[in-house]
């Protein structure tokens, strides 16, 4: 098992059972999150395209998205970052609001900045403030970084390290962010983090979480986890929730026996104990989004390979399928399916009074797998509200209708 999920169960068994009981036993709200429900409940999707007229139908009031890092090795800003505030002009000339998404970890070490180093963590506060004050009027919030504790988002850092990482920026950008928020996320429960952040939640207008259930690890999933889950973070924090990315498969069913073996055979194995016998082998067969993802969360360790292909999440990569357990009772992942987990879960997310937005994991389906780069690859391409011609799918219209509730309710003084 995966070193990340280790410590989510380790860190979970501590802090989220005994969370979740104190969530009955404490107000559902405070002052912080009067406030910012009294800002509207954020309506947003992740990722989306420039189809503004499309994502105004849909009620969405909110957009997601990343932010490059802001220099070049001259100093001056990067061609990536000038294109980020324009994109951002456009949204912010048509009336939405931007969650941006700070430089991962990895962006300031290849721009030679160690978050470790003293010098480092300087060159970070700097950073972090130059975008809290070069973004306003841009942006309506930050999160500063993303889902730390995940190898893909935190290498080279450590858990420890990342919360300081966050932490450091959220204190530099704090007392400069006029009404723009303040926050960050994390991949699922991660109490270790939420613990380990707990010094500077006092520079946080909120805390973010993402949960994804029925879609990864052959697990399944029920819709009662997510107010679980949501219920835990408030007890354990105390401060606003917003629930940054959700969403649901709406494709990809498993494998036959017989396919499976046909696809190893196409890779000369016959079963997949034989790839341990050469594993750089197989890995050079692999297409090469996939080859580097296992080289880059296997730490370049060839003694990883092997369980991060075959006993980890890249499983249904490599087969790209979705395993038979892997979904919510319920709801297949089919479009009806994805449709009617949102028509259902929205407004139980809106009736939590310290839950203060949700963000839709994501607006597009996907022509790949950003992962494996594998067109036919279930996991990371079949996620949009519209498909990949930007046509709207059946979740399309059911995130418009409880998004355009939630409006009427806000506007109502619900």
């Amino acid at each position: 098992m995966e070193e990340f999920v280790k410590t989510q169960i380790r860190y979970g068994l501590r802090y989220v059972p005994g969370n979740i009981l104190k969530s009955y036993f404490i107000p559902r709200q405070s002052g912080e999150t009067r406030a910012l429900r009294s800002r509207g409940f954020l309506r947003g999707v992740c990722h989306p395209n420039e189809d503004y007229a499309l994502l105004r139908e849909a009620n969405i009031q909110w957009v997601r998205f990343d932010i490059p890092f802001p220099f070049a090795a001259d100093g001056g800003e990067s061609e990536s970052y000038r294109a980020f505030k324009e994109r951002c002009r456009g949204y912010a000339e048509r009336g939405f609001s931007v969650m941006a998404v700070t430089p991962f970890p990895n962006a300031f070490v290849s721009n030679g900045i160690d978050p470790r180093t003293r010098s480092g963590e300087a060159r970070v506060r700097e950073v972090a403030a130059f975008l809290a004050r070069d973004l306003q009027g841009l942006v309506g919030g930050f999160q500063i970084s993303n889902e730390m504790g995940l190898p893909k988002f935190t290498l080279p850092l450590t858990l420890d390290e990342a919360a300081r990482f966050i932490g450091v920026q959220a204190e530099a950008m704090y007392p400069l962010r006029g009404d723009l928020l303040i926050g960050y996320n994390s991949g699922g429960p991660e109490a270790k983090l939420h613990a380990l952040m707990r010094p500077y939640h006092r520079y946080c207008d909120y805390v973010g979480v993402d949960i994804y259930l029925g879609c990864f690890a052959g697990l399944p999933g029920l819709m009662g986890i997510f107010e679980s889950l949501l219920r835990y973070l408030w007890a354990m924090t105390g401060k606003p929730v917003i629930l940054q990315e959700f969403g649901y498969i709406s494709g990809g069913a498993p494998k036959t026996k017989a396919q499976k073996q046909a696809l190893l055979r196409s890779y000369g194995l016959e079963r997949e104990e034989d790839a341990k016998a050469d594993i750089e082998a197989l890995m050079e067969k692999l297409p090469g989004n996939f080859r580097h993802s296992i080289r880059f969360d296997g730490k370049n360790d060839p003694a990883r390979y092997y369980d991060l292909l075959f006993h980890s999440d890249y499983r249904q990569h490599f087969y790209q399928e979705m395993s038979r357990l892997t979904c919510i009772p319920g709801y297949p992942h089919t479009p009806e399916g994805q449709a009617k987990f949102y028509g259902d879960l929205i407004g139980r997310l809106y009736e939590l009074p310290f839950v203060a937005g949700a963000m839709v994991y994501c607006w597009s389906d996907a022509p790949y797998c950003g992962y494996c780069g594998q067109p036919d690859c279930p996991v990371e391409t079949r996620w949009g509200l519209v498909d990949c011609d930007g046509r709207p799918k059946p979740s399309y219209y059911a995130v418009q209708k409880q998004f355009g509730r939630i409006r009427f309710w806000d506007n109502a003084g619900k």
